[in-house]
Protein backbone atom coordinates (compact mmCIF):
# COMPACT_ATOMS: atom_id res chain seq x y z
CA UNK A 1 0.00 0.00 0.00
CA UNK A 2 1.22 3.47 -0.89
CA UNK A 3 -0.16 6.32 1.23
CA UNK A 4 0.01 9.89 -0.08
CA UNK A 5 -1.07 12.74 2.20
CA UNK A 6 -1.59 16.19 0.68
CA UNK A 7 -2.56 19.49 2.24
CA UNK A 8 -6.16 19.94 1.15
CA UNK A 9 -8.93 18.95 -1.23
CA UNK A 10 -7.58 21.01 -4.13
CA UNK A 11 -4.19 19.34 -3.83
CA UNK A 12 -5.89 15.94 -3.60
CA UNK A 13 -7.87 16.61 -6.79
CA UNK A 14 -4.80 17.74 -8.70
CA UNK A 15 -2.66 14.82 -7.54
CA UNK A 16 -5.46 12.36 -8.39
CA UNK A 17 -5.71 13.84 -11.88
CA UNK A 18 -1.96 13.53 -12.37
CA UNK A 19 -2.17 9.92 -11.20
CA UNK A 20 -4.90 9.08 -13.72
CA UNK A 21 -3.17 11.06 -16.47
CA UNK A 22 0.03 9.07 -16.06
CA UNK A 23 -1.87 5.79 -16.40
CA UNK A 24 -3.80 7.00 -19.44
CA UNK A 25 -0.70 8.31 -21.20
CA UNK A 26 1.05 5.00 -20.59
CA UNK A 27 -1.98 2.96 -21.71
CA UNK A 28 -4.37 4.91 -23.99
CA UNK A 29 -6.91 2.04 -23.93
CA UNK A 30 -7.12 2.16 -20.14
CA UNK A 31 -10.16 0.46 -18.56
CA UNK A 32 -11.39 2.50 -15.60
CA UNK A 33 -13.92 2.03 -12.81
CA UNK A 34 -15.24 5.45 -11.85
CA UNK A 35 -16.97 6.76 -8.70
CA UNK A 36 -19.57 9.41 -8.02
CA UNK A 37 -20.21 11.59 -4.98
CA UNK A 38 -18.53 14.75 -3.71
CA UNK A 39 -14.93 13.56 -3.46
CA UNK A 40 -14.23 12.87 -7.17
CA UNK A 41 -15.71 16.16 -8.43
CA UNK A 42 -12.34 17.91 -8.26
CA UNK A 43 -10.67 15.00 -10.04
CA UNK A 44 -13.17 15.21 -12.88
CA UNK A 45 -12.72 18.98 -13.17
CA UNK A 46 -8.96 18.56 -13.41
CA UNK A 47 -9.19 15.74 -15.97
CA UNK A 48 -11.56 17.84 -18.08
CA UNK A 49 -9.15 20.77 -17.92
CA UNK A 50 -6.23 18.60 -19.02
CA UNK A 51 -8.36 17.31 -21.89
CA UNK A 52 -9.34 20.83 -22.99
CA UNK A 53 -5.67 21.80 -22.97
CA UNK A 54 -4.88 18.93 -25.31
CA UNK A 55 -2.91 16.95 -22.76
CA UNK A 56 -5.25 13.97 -22.35
CA UNK A 57 -7.08 11.88 -24.92
CA UNK A 58 -9.86 9.54 -23.71
CA UNK A 59 -10.88 8.35 -27.19
CA UNK A 60 -9.51 4.83 -26.67
CA UNK A 61 -10.36 4.48 -22.97
CA UNK A 62 -13.29 2.54 -21.49
CA UNK A 63 -15.11 3.48 -18.29
CA UNK A 64 -17.39 1.51 -16.00
CA UNK A 65 -19.30 3.29 -13.27
CA UNK A 66 -19.10 1.67 -9.87
CA UNK A 67 -22.85 1.71 -9.28
CA UNK A 68 -26.30 3.06 -10.05
CA UNK A 69 -29.56 3.37 -8.12
CA UNK A 70 -32.43 1.03 -8.99
CA UNK A 71 -35.97 2.19 -9.59
CA UNK A 72 -35.41 5.66 -11.04
CA UNK A 73 -35.31 6.72 -14.70
CA UNK A 74 -31.81 7.08 -16.13
CA UNK A 75 -32.37 10.79 -16.76
CA UNK A 76 -33.43 11.46 -13.16
CA UNK A 77 -31.36 14.46 -12.00
CA UNK A 78 -30.04 12.46 -9.02
CA UNK A 79 -29.10 9.36 -11.02
CA UNK A 80 -25.45 8.57 -11.35
CA UNK A 81 -25.86 8.56 -15.13
CA UNK A 82 -26.93 12.22 -14.92
CA UNK A 83 -24.01 12.95 -12.59
CA UNK A 84 -21.52 11.43 -15.02
CA UNK A 85 -23.00 13.30 -17.98
CA UNK A 86 -22.65 16.61 -16.12
CA UNK A 87 -19.28 16.14 -14.52
CA UNK A 88 -17.22 13.87 -16.76
CA UNK A 89 -18.71 12.17 -19.81
CA UNK A 90 -19.83 15.46 -21.32
CA UNK A 91 -16.47 17.10 -20.63
CA UNK A 92 -14.06 14.68 -22.37
CA UNK A 93 -13.90 12.67 -25.60
CA UNK A 94 -14.77 9.32 -24.08
CA UNK A 95 -16.73 7.46 -26.77
CA UNK A 96 -20.47 6.98 -26.01
CA UNK A 97 -20.12 3.24 -26.51
CA UNK A 98 -17.29 3.17 -23.95
CA UNK A 99 -19.38 4.79 -21.20
CA UNK A 100 -20.84 1.99 -19.11
CA UNK A 101 -23.20 2.23 -16.15
CA UNK A 102 -25.72 -0.29 -14.78
CA UNK A 103 -29.29 0.10 -15.99
CA UNK A 104 -31.48 1.76 -13.38
CA UNK A 105 -34.73 0.17 -14.60
CA UNK A 106 -33.76 -3.33 -15.73
CA UNK A 107 -36.47 -5.92 -16.26
CA UNK A 108 -34.25 -8.41 -14.44
CA UNK A 109 -31.86 -6.79 -11.92
CA UNK A 110 -29.93 -10.03 -11.35
CA UNK A 111 -29.53 -10.50 -15.07
CA UNK A 112 -28.34 -6.91 -15.37
CA UNK A 113 -25.66 -7.61 -12.76
CA UNK A 114 -24.47 -10.61 -14.74
CA UNK A 115 -24.49 -8.59 -17.98
CA UNK A 116 -22.45 -5.79 -16.43
CA UNK A 117 -19.91 -8.16 -14.91
CA UNK A 118 -19.55 -9.87 -18.29
CA UNK A 119 -18.95 -6.50 -19.97
CA UNK A 120 -16.06 -5.84 -17.60
CA UNK A 121 -14.56 -9.23 -18.27
CA UNK A 122 -15.07 -8.72 -22.01
CA UNK A 123 -13.08 -5.48 -21.78
CA UNK A 124 -10.17 -7.41 -20.31
CA UNK A 125 -10.91 -6.49 -16.69
CA UNK A 126 -10.31 -3.24 -14.87
CA UNK A 127 -6.92 -1.56 -15.15
CA UNK A 128 -7.67 1.08 -12.52
CA UNK A 129 -10.53 1.23 -10.01
CA UNK A 130 -10.97 4.68 -8.45
CA UNK A 131 -12.88 4.54 -5.17
CA UNK A 132 -14.25 6.83 -2.54
CA UNK A 133 -14.96 5.87 1.06
CA UNK A 134 -18.40 5.92 2.67
CA UNK A 135 -18.77 7.07 6.26
CA UNK A 136 -19.71 3.52 7.27
CA UNK A 137 -16.74 2.08 5.38
CA UNK A 138 -18.56 1.13 2.21
CA UNK A 139 -16.75 1.07 -1.14
CA UNK A 140 -18.97 1.50 -4.18
CA UNK A 141 -22.31 0.40 -2.65
CA UNK A 142 -20.83 -2.59 -0.84
CA UNK A 143 -22.36 -1.94 2.56
CA UNK A 144 -21.08 -3.34 5.88
CA UNK A 145 -21.55 -7.10 5.96
CA UNK A 146 -21.09 -7.59 2.21
CA UNK A 147 -19.09 -10.79 1.63
CA UNK A 148 -15.69 -10.09 0.15
CA UNK A 149 -16.24 -12.64 -2.62
CA UNK A 150 -19.29 -10.86 -4.10
CA UNK A 151 -19.13 -9.69 -7.70
CA UNK A 152 -21.55 -7.22 -9.31
CA UNK A 153 -24.81 -7.51 -7.39
CA UNK A 154 -27.95 -5.78 -6.13
CA UNK A 155 -27.17 -3.99 -2.87
CA UNK A 156 -29.64 -3.09 -0.14
CA UNK A 157 -28.69 0.42 0.94
CA UNK A 158 -28.36 1.24 4.63
CA UNK A 159 -30.29 4.12 6.17
CA UNK A 160 -26.99 5.92 6.71
CA UNK A 161 -26.13 5.68 3.03
CA UNK A 162 -29.63 6.76 2.00
CA UNK A 163 -29.52 9.70 4.41
CA UNK A 164 -26.30 10.90 2.77
CA UNK A 165 -28.19 11.03 -0.55
CA UNK A 166 -31.39 12.60 0.84
CA UNK A 167 -30.66 16.20 -0.13
CA UNK A 168 -30.04 15.30 -3.78
CA UNK A 169 -33.33 13.41 -3.92
CA UNK A 170 -35.38 16.05 -2.11
CA UNK A 171 -35.88 13.98 1.04
CA UNK A 172 -35.06 10.58 2.49
CA UNK A 173 -38.35 9.11 1.35
CA UNK A 174 -37.37 9.64 -2.28
CA UNK A 175 -34.01 7.87 -2.05
CA UNK A 176 -34.00 4.41 -3.64
CA UNK A 177 -33.47 1.49 -1.29
CA UNK A 178 -31.48 -0.63 -3.73
CA UNK A 179 -28.67 -0.19 -6.23
CA UNK A 180 -26.53 -2.25 -8.57
CA UNK A 181 -22.87 -2.13 -7.59
CA UNK A 182 -19.58 -3.65 -8.55
CA UNK A 183 -18.76 -6.23 -5.92
CA UNK A 184 -15.73 -6.34 -3.68
CA UNK A 185 -14.22 -9.25 -5.63
CA UNK A 186 -14.68 -7.31 -8.88
CA UNK A 187 -12.88 -4.31 -7.38
CA UNK A 188 -10.10 -6.37 -5.85
CA UNK A 189 -9.50 -8.00 -9.24
CA UNK A 190 -8.61 -4.61 -10.73
CA UNK A 191 -4.93 -4.37 -11.60
CA UNK A 192 -4.63 -1.14 -9.61
CA UNK A 193 -6.79 0.66 -7.04
CA UNK A 194 -6.80 4.35 -6.13
CA UNK A 195 -8.70 5.31 -2.96
CA UNK A 196 -9.57 9.01 -2.54
CA UNK A 197 -10.56 10.31 0.91
CA UNK A 198 -11.12 13.92 1.98
CA UNK A 199 -12.33 15.64 5.14
CA UNK A 200 -12.22 15.20 8.90
CA UNK A 201 -15.59 13.41 8.84
CA UNK A 202 -13.87 10.47 7.08
CA UNK A 203 -10.82 10.36 9.39
CA UNK A 204 -12.19 7.79 11.82
CA UNK A 205 -13.43 5.33 9.24
CA UNK A 206 -10.25 5.73 7.19
CA UNK A 207 -8.15 4.75 10.21
CA UNK A 208 -10.36 1.71 10.81
CA UNK A 209 -10.09 0.71 7.14
CA UNK A 210 -6.30 1.01 6.90
CA UNK A 211 -5.18 0.11 10.41
CA UNK A 212 -7.95 -1.99 11.89
CA UNK A 213 -8.79 -5.66 11.36
CA UNK A 214 -9.87 -6.89 7.95
CA UNK A 215 -13.58 -7.47 8.36
CA UNK A 216 -16.75 -7.33 6.25
CA UNK A 217 -18.09 -4.93 8.92
CA UNK A 218 -15.76 -2.35 7.33
CA UNK A 219 -15.75 -3.26 3.62
CA UNK A 220 -12.84 -0.91 2.82
CA UNK A 221 -10.63 -2.82 5.28
CA UNK A 222 -10.00 -5.39 2.55
CA UNK A 223 -8.26 -2.82 0.33
CA UNK A 224 -4.82 -2.96 2.05
CA UNK A 225 -4.65 -6.58 0.88
CA UNK A 226 -4.61 -5.40 -2.73
CA UNK A 227 -1.11 -5.73 -4.23
CA UNK A 228 -1.27 -2.36 -6.00
CA UNK A 229 -3.20 0.08 -3.80
CA UNK A 230 -2.61 3.83 -3.59
CA UNK A 231 -4.44 5.80 -0.89
CA UNK A 232 -4.57 9.53 -1.59
CA UNK A 233 -5.90 11.64 1.29
CA UNK A 234 -5.85 15.21 2.56
CA UNK A 235 -4.49 16.08 6.00
CA UNK A 236 -7.94 16.30 7.54
CA UNK A 237 -8.82 12.75 6.50
CA UNK A 238 -5.42 11.51 7.70
CA UNK A 239 -5.85 13.03 11.17
CA UNK A 240 -6.34 9.70 13.01
CA UNK A 241 -3.81 7.58 11.15
CA UNK A 242 -1.02 6.26 13.36
CA UNK A 243 1.53 5.45 10.69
Amino acid sequence: MRLIVVDDYLALSREAARFVARRLLAKPDLVLALPTGETPLGLYRELARLHREGLLDFSRATAFNLDEFLGIPPNHPASFRSYMERHFWGQVNLRPEARHIPQSLPADPTGECQRYEALIQGAGGLDLAILGLGRNGHIAFNEPGTPFERRTHVAELTEETRAAEAERFGGLGNVPKRAITLGIRTLMNAREVLLLVSGIEKAGILARALEGPVTPAVPASVLPLHPNLTVLVDRAAAAFLQG
